[in-house]
Formats: structure tokens, C-alpha cells, sequence
């Protein structure tokens, strides 16, 4: 098991159960009464930490390397999973999957950005960040989708669009660009889950939605803190600092109606408890579908855009004003 800096108090007190355990063994003597205790304790303090969690601290969880990533909620949550590859013009990008499935009984397509588990599957998945041919991939998923008017699910893990020079050659802030235009105007129900990092365009490249929901201890936001610290500061010794001025926390996205739900995560984070983290998953997304399709497709649409028109602040200047005021 894995701790991260601020659960140094529940490492402790696992590395206790782990001694009374050995030392039970050794001695041949029962101390089942004080591994109780312990476990009591362990609840407890778990309980406490998780109950004021600082956005710096919701990152570091986010990040989890034991969290559950997309393909994971694809097998517990879905049956007869069909992966689709390609996007019909460059390759296969593997940082996107996605394909055919069925949820409760009905048809849907899912997709999402996937990491790695080891070292070798993170590059392979290139860490989460996808290159043009993933969105576009992603893109031609939806399209089918719509075609046969099936559901689309999105589940976003991602540090943000791979930034690489050849992902720019190749259409980078296009095909997010496309992607935006063309799923605001998908006429089957849309939801999107954001169930780790949610970086910039690369997590809003298949982030528009009917229904936009975060799990608890997941981001949303424009930069990563450490590239915020970086361009603010010239260090990345503030990253807790700019996460907290960046609002980037399923709360603060709550509070600025940028999405539409929270769904919670067991005690301790998805990672805690994988099973329970897909069974409360997929009680959501049946219940969304299902509230989705009674409404009519077109209506959906305008929602859809409604929805999106309104986030942000912005004036629309005519060209007589400029030239006035040059």
C-alpha cells in the first residue's frame, strides 16, 4: 500500500498492525484485541484527514498511481466491452481508448484518456496525454455512436494534450477545436466523467456533455498547479499555492456551475476501494442515461449549448466601438 506525504499518521499505524501481526506469529500469542484498536484508530484518523482535505492534497489523490484509470471502470462497469482502434488517418493512439459496450442492458460508447499501470504502460499510453489522431479517434467513436444512436460515455484522466512538436504538426489545437464544435451538436445523450486529472483542452477535447460530473477527489482546470507555479513564480515550490488560487477542486467547479455533479468516492479515495468506487459509478451513469433519453434530442442540443454559453464572463465589442475608441 501506497501513502502519500499527509497520510504519514495511517502509515504508522498499519506499520503497527504489521509488527503485532509478526510478533503474534513469532510468539504464538493473540493480539486480535489490539489489531482491533488499531483498526479503529485507523478509521478514525482516516476519517479526520480525509474530512479537510487542502486542493493541493485533492491533487496529490488524483494522481494516486494505484487509482483506478479508465480501463479499470470499463471492466467492472460494462459487459461485452468492443475496443475500437484508429483513428483512420495517422495510427492507433493508445492514450484514448474506447469502443462498444453494453451498460445495464443498454448499448453505449465509452471512451476515455488512459494511463499506464508500470512504467512500460505509461509510456505506452504516453501518460494520458493524447495526440491528435486520439481526439480524432475519439471523434469517429462518437460518430458511430450517434449513427446508431447509442449513449456516449467519457471518462477524462489526463495531464492535459500531448505538447509535443509533431502533436502541433499534426493538427493538435484543431482537432480539440473540432471535437468541441461537434460534440455541443451530437444528437444522442452525452456524459462525461472526469475521474482524475482534468487538464486544460486535452481533458475538454471530450469533455462536453449533457451531463458533466467529477468524482470527489479529482481537478478540473486550465494548467496543472506545478506549470501555474512555474509561469507565476519561476519554481515549482508554490504548486500548493496555485492550486489553491486556481479553484480547481470538484467544489469549487460546483460553486462556478462548470459541472453538474459530484459524486462522492469512498473514505480514503477511489484507490481504497475500487469495486465500491465502480458500483457507486455505475449507479450514476444509469440513472443519467435514463433521465437523458426522455428528453428530446433537440432540446438536449440547446441545453447543451445554453449550458456552455453561460460559463465564463465576456462583452461582445462592435467593430464601430474599437474604431472609436483607437
Amino acid at each position: 500500500m501506497l501513502f502519500l506525504d499527509f497520510e504519514k499518521p495511517l502509515e504508522d499505524l498499519y506499520t503497527q498492525i504489521n509488527k503485532l501481526k509478526e510478533m503474534s506469529v513469532k510468539n504464538k500469542i493473540d493480539v486480535s484485541t489490539s489489531i482491533r484498536e488499531l483498526e479503529t484508530a485507523i478509521e478514525n484518523t482516516r476519517t479526520q484527514i480525509y474530512a479537510n482535505l487542502s486542493p493541493w492534497q485533492r491533487v496529490q489523490l488524483s494522481r494516486h498511481p494505484e487509482r483506478p484509470y479508465t480501463l479499470y471502470y470499463i471492466e467492472r462497469i460494462f459487459t461485452d466491452f468492443t475496443e475500437i482502434f484508429g483513428d483512420r488517418q495517422v495510427k492507433d493512439d493508445k492514450a484514448m481508448v474506447g469502443g462498444m459496450a453494453m451498460l445495464n442492458n443498454q448499448p453505449v460508447m465509452v471512451l476515455g484518456q488512459q494511463k499506464g499501470t508500470n512504467t512500460k504502460t505509461r509510456q505506452l499510453r504516453n501518460f494520458g496525454m493524447a495526440n491528435p489522431e486520439g481526439y480524432r479517434k475519439a471523434l469517429r467513436l462518437m460518430k458511430i455512436a450517434e449513427k446508431f444512436n447509442h449513449p456516449i460515455i467519457t471518462f477524462i484522466d489526463t495531464p492535459g494534450a500531448f505538447p509535443g512538436l509533431e502533436a502541433e504538426e499534426r493538427g493538435q489545437a484543431e482537432a480539440i477545436a473540432r471535437n468541441l464544435f461537434e460534440m455541443v451538436n451530437l444528437q444522442v445523450p452525452v456524459i462525461c466523467i472526469i475521474i482524475g486529472e482534468g487538464a486544460s483542452g486535452g481533458a475538454l477535447g471530450i469533455g462536453i456533455g449533457d451531463k458533466v460530473a467529477m468524482l470527489a477527489n479529482t481537478w478540473y482546470t486550465v494548467i496543472s498547479p506545478e506549470n501555474c507555479s512555474t509561469i507565476l513564480w519561476r519554481s515549482w515550490d508554490f504548486k500548493e499555492k496555485a492550486a489553491s488560487q486556481l479553484k480547481l477542486t470538484s467544489q469549487d467547479m460546483i460553486n462556478f456551475a462548470l459541472v453538474d455533479d459530484v459524486i462522492p468516492e469512498p473514505v480514503g479515495g477511489a484507490h481504497t476501494d475500487p469495486e465500491k468506487m465502480a458500483e457507486i459509478l455505475k449507479s450514476y451513469l444509469i440513472d443519467a442515461i435514463n433521465d437523458l433519453k426522455q428528453i428530446n434530442p433537440q432540446i438536449r442540443i440547446d441545453n447543451r449549448i445554453e449550458k456552455f454559453s453561460k460559463m465564463g464572463f465576456y462583452d461582445d465589442v462592435s467593430i464601430e466601438q474599437e474604431v472609436l475608441k483607437a
